[in-house]
């Protein structure tokens, strides 16, 4: 079968996002060709062997390359030049030139191949691997295995990691925890790997939700975690130790005036998924529906926060 693959120019800092629009429009399978990735492969020994260093520039610049049927692709390609017109227009950073290409390629020229651009991820004790990687733990490691498919989350963002970052700060062995906006189930996954008695995780998208409970399956955690289609808490009416929520700014300010009912007594929130442009206003939200902010991290253009609920 033909498929077209589109090509988008942009750069190492925005190419996650880009991914997503492609990934929103109904790719079948995303590839993202960073030289930043290849630095930080180099930089954590793994699977340098399949690299020549003396190739490898780091310029910022990347491609992101989705493949969409051809029947059909001109309504499609109209969908993706809209949402890259309003990532122009809203982007506070560098994104490239945004140049989108296409060619006609066969579909076994790329089902496998755009599997060699994600690599093991970092986070402190986690690491994120993909399923066709043999990798082997170190001592005190904790390994999350994902195929993040159709759905949105490989552990690359900078709002996964300091989402990461918070949870094994804090401590959730015993806790109970839930996953707002889960994609492919990454949060989740980790919150049970670290010893979280009880996970729920939540997804209105059917694709990351089919993406989550795979993963979950994947992990041999199906038994523990509960993952269900749901738009943010609809589904959902218990209180926990631990909320989760790496999303968007607009979606956490909506949320701000009711996430506090969903938190024990001396829960604590995670919020992330926010630009610098709009962290006041997120901040301001939250403050305003008595939350109190407990710590804050950056990660290049992009914040998190840690909430607890003012007494």
């Amino acid at each position: 079968m033909k498929y077209y693959e589109i090509t988008v120019d942009t750069t190492s800092e925005a190419s996650e996002l880009i991914a997503e629009i492609l990934t929103e429009a109904g790719s079948n399978g995303i590839g993202i060709y960073d030289p930043k990735d290849l630095l930080d492969l180099a930089d954590n020994g793994v699977i340098w062997d399949y690299m020549d260093e003396h190739l490898i520039k780091d310029d910022g610049k990347a491609q992101v390359k989705g493949y969409f049927p051809i029947d059909g692709f001109e309504a499609v390609k109209a969908l993706i030049d809209e949402k890259l017109q309003f990532f122009k227009e809203n982007c506070p950073f560098d994104y490239g030139a945004l140049d989108v290409t296409k060619t006609v390629v066969d579909d076994n020229d790329w089902v496998e191949s755009w599997k060699e651009n994600y690599k093991p991820i970092h986070a402190g004790r986690v690491t994120i691997v993909p399923e066709w990687i043999d990798y082997a733990p170190q001592d005190g490691e904790y390994i999350v295995r994902i195929d993040p498919g159709m759905a949105f989350g490989t552990g690359e963002h900078e709002s996964t990691k300091m989402c990461l970052e918070f949870l094994q700060a804090l401590g959730v062995e015993g806790k109970s925890v839930i996953d707002i906006g889960t994609g492919s189930g990454i949060l989740a996954l980790a919150s049970a790997k670290l010893g979280a008695k009880a996970v729920e995780a939540y997804d209105i998208d059917d694709n990351a939700v089919k993406s989550a409970k795979s993963n979950a399956a994947l992990n041999g955690l199906a038994d523990k975690l509960k993952v269900d289609n749901a738009n943010l808490l609809d589904k959902t009416s218990g209180k926990f130790d631990i909320v989760l929520a790496n999303i968007t700014a607009d979606v956490l300010i909506t949320l701000s005036a009711t996430l506090g009912d969903y938190m024990k007594k001396d829960g604590v929130v995670i919020i992330s998924g926010i630009i610098l442009k709009r962290e006041q206003d997120v901040k301001t939200a939250f403050v305003n529906a008595g939350f109190e902010i407990l710590k804050r991290i950056n990660m290049g253009e992009w914040v998190a926060f840690l909430l607890g609920i003012n007494s």
